[in-house]
């Protein structure tokens, strides 16, 4: 995926495929114990508000919700879509390309990447 190869200095891609994974598996625990919650832009971008900027390490919200969209299980997925419902919107992959993304959990989104 494109934001395994965003490196650190010094480091290879395997090892960023392993922080973005991680991340990845942190989001979605939190998801399904409630810790973290989804949240729906107008234009229907994602973010995750209940994780701090450094706990996701560079990685961001719409690499998370790529990952999911590939291998994340049933319920994570769900969980997204019964969120979006719930805030009256609905989750655009388009919005996401484009680079519609929020730093802090959603409260105010900006457009580009």
């Amino acid at each position: 995926m494109p934001c395994d190869t965003r490196l650190k200095r010094g480091q290879t891609i395997s090892q960023r495929a392993d922080e973005v994974r991680a991340v990845t598996n942190k989001v979605m625990s939190g998801i399904l114990q409630n810790r973290i919650k989804i949240v729906v832009s107008p234009q229907g971008a994602v973010a995750f508000d209940g994780i701090s900027e450094s706990e996701k390490d560079g990685v961001t919200d719409a690499c998370v919700f790529r990952r999911i969209m590939v291998s994340g299980p049933a319920t994570v997925k769900a969980a997204m879509e019964r969120a979006a419902m719930m805030q009256g919107r609905t989750i655009n992959k388009q919005a996401i390309n484009a680079g519609v993304h929020s730093h802090d959990g959603g409260q105010t989104w900006h457009e580009g990447h």
